[in-house]
């Protein structure tokens, strides 16, 4: 265990550059120590930058730090001193990935330092000639490394120790006086402070950009979750209204049901008093037709007056109510009634199946953040393609259905009921619904209208009920020179300035479900907002054009629509 933290305690006081104990320690300003003349021949090379660096971190230090010995470092050094263990450390084997020293035979040996005037790797016990003699620390030494040849001038075979602002790319001392004389030239350190400047600039917004999107991260996961509670939630609301309504149903059915079976009842008893009461009727009948007949056939003339008179009283016609009798009941009645019910149970049902599906639809979509970039942008970028049907006579299509030019010439298209009579425009054979698309349009000379339309816009009609941005039809961006302004029902949006060069040309995005229309003015790799309509599309949305003079469909090299 001694021998151990004796081992940890020497490794802690070595010195960087020679690897060997501390010899007369200072600090640096960042808090590493070395020997002191060690830093003091390694900043000697470097002297004529004027820039200084630790060789550890690459701190960097203006003016020239004035070295002090640390009283207490070396107190430290010294009682490891007198341990005994003031030798370097014994090489390291090397393993998976190391650099070999190129000077060790038999096993293989982890070099520690690179050598950038020797082009060789040493390990320990072999770099220390580079430690002790006067004429070798002069050398420059590197964190070892495989590739010692990159860091070598192929030309001069000297170490790359300069960097080329003209050409852009790392030389020697002797190369600013040879292919790169008069270029702008400074020590690899300065250029290496200037840019570490942007990369930390770059660094930051790429930790901002982190953590904007570990917050969109967190906030999508607890959508998630609050999406998934949510559902459960609904379900079983669902569940349950559904249930109550099949009760309910059922609870109808059961009192239809008691409501026949009791009708039913009471007509039965009603009919059974009648059967019970023309039976009596019909007995009282047979009896006195007996009587009757038995006094018909008597000979006994005094016997057949005397009782005649008693016998032969007719029947009362109102002892007796009428009975009427439905031969053939029929439940036709009450099936209709019933089917009645359930066909328009089955319609409401429908009718509010789709709406409930709308909202279900509405309520769990995931809005997904507004595109912020171009790069973003491209992501929904569709290849569109004009649709010959609909464009105008005055217009030449050409480059695959890809642009449209107005030509003095009528052109010989056929006629179809899709073709606009009126104006000089043309829309694109692709409908967009339901997700984003996004497209460019490049125009020249006089002008355009770069918008969206509803299939269903007129086309033959003279007037605005044809013309894209000027009927509640379509949505329209007018471009002319460097202004801009956008339509819709004959309704003009002017678009405030923005800081951005005018631009001819034009991106277009759609968010169909959203119902966002956006317009973007592109100049190289930027888009910068020019107009955001928001609107409720109700119908899949045509790409159109009015051309007056040339308007092209921008290739984006994403793959066309179905």
């Amino acid at each position: 265990m001694a021998q151990a933290g004796d081992s940890l305690d020497q490794d802690r006081l070595s010195c960087p550059i020679c690897l060997d104990i501390l010899k007369d320690p200072v600090s640096l300003p960042c808090g590493h120590s070395y020997c002191m003349g060690c830093i003091k021949s390694c900043w000697d090379l470097d002297d004529q930058t004027g820039v200084y660096s630790c060789p550890q971190c690459r701190q960097t230090f203006t003016p020239r730090p004035v070295l002090r010995r640390n009283i207490i470092l070396a107190e430290v050094v010294e009682k490891l001193k007198e341990t005994g263990l003031s030798g370097p450390p014994a090489p390291s084997p090397a393993g998976p990935g190391d650099v070999l020293c190129d000077f060790c035979t038999g096993r293989q040996v982890r070099a520690v330092k690179s050598c950038l005037v020797c082009l060789a790797s040493y390990c320990q016990t072999h770099l220390q000639p580079h430690c002790e003699s006067d004429r070798l620390r002069k050398h420059k030494l590197v964190d070892a490394t495989a590739h010692l040849d990159d860091l070598v001038c192929p030309s001069h075979d000297k170490p790359l120790e300069v960097y080329c602002r003209s050409d852009q790319r790392c030389i020697c001392v002797l190369c600013t006086k040879d292919e790169h004389r008069g270029h702008d030239t400074v020590s690899a350190a300065a250029e290496r402070t200037e840019k570490q400047e942007q990369l930390g600039a770059t660094q930051r917004q790429t930790q901002q950009r982190l953590q904007e999107r570990e917050k969109e991260l967190q906030e999508l996961r607890q959508a998630v979750k609050s999406l998934r509670s949510s559902a459960h939630t609904a379900v079983q609301d669902t569940d349950r209204i559904f249930t109550e309504l099949i009760r309910s149903i059922e609870r109808t059915r059961s009192e239809l049901t008691q409501l026949i079976r009791a009708q039913e009842r009471a007509a039965v008893s009603q009919a059974e008093g009648l059967l019970e009461r023309l039976e009596q009727e019909i007995a009282e009948l047979r009896r006195r037709d007996a009587e009757l007949s038995q006094l018909s056939h008597t000979e006994d003339h005094i016997h057949f007056l005397q009782n005649f008179q008693s016998v032969c009283v007719p029947p009362g016609a109102g002892d007796s109510p009428s009975i009427p009798v439905r031969p053939h009941f029929s439940p036709e009645a009450v099936r209709r009634a019933v089917s009645g019910l359930k066909e328009r149970l089955e319609d409401v049902c429908r009718e509010e199946s789709v709406k409930i599906s709308r909202t279900v639809s509405d309520v769990y979509s995931l809005q997904t953040p507004e595109p912020r970039t171009r790069a973003e942008l491209l992501h929904y970028a569709c290849r569109l393609t004009l649709d010959p049907n609909t464009a105008h006579r005055w217009l030449c299509l050409s480059e695959g259905n890809r642009r449209a030019t107005w030509s003095d010439e009528e052109q010989k298209y056929p006629e179809h009921p899709e073709r606009f009579d009126s104006c000089p425009q043309v829309l694109c054979r692709e409908g967009l619904s339901g997700t984003r698309y996004y497209w460019e349009v490049q125009w020249t000379g006089k002008g355009a209208y770069i918008g969206v339309a509803y299939k269903g816009i007129s086309r033959k009609e003279w007037g605005v009920d044809s013309y894209i941005g000027y009927n509640d039809q379509s949505w329209s961006l007018d471009c002319s020179g460097s202004s801009y302004s956008v339509w819709h029902n004959c309704e003009e949006s002017t678009i405030t300035p923005v800081a951005a060069p005018p631009s001819s040309r034009i991106g277009v995005y759609v968010d169909h479900r959203a119902g966002t229309l956006s317009f973007y003015s592109v100049s190289g790799g930027t888009a910068t907002l020019l107009h955001r309509v928001q609107a409720s599309f109700t119908e899949p949305l045509y790409p159109g054009l009015v051309v007056y003079d040339t308007v092209t469909l921008c290739q984006l090299g994403r793959t066309s629509l179905p």
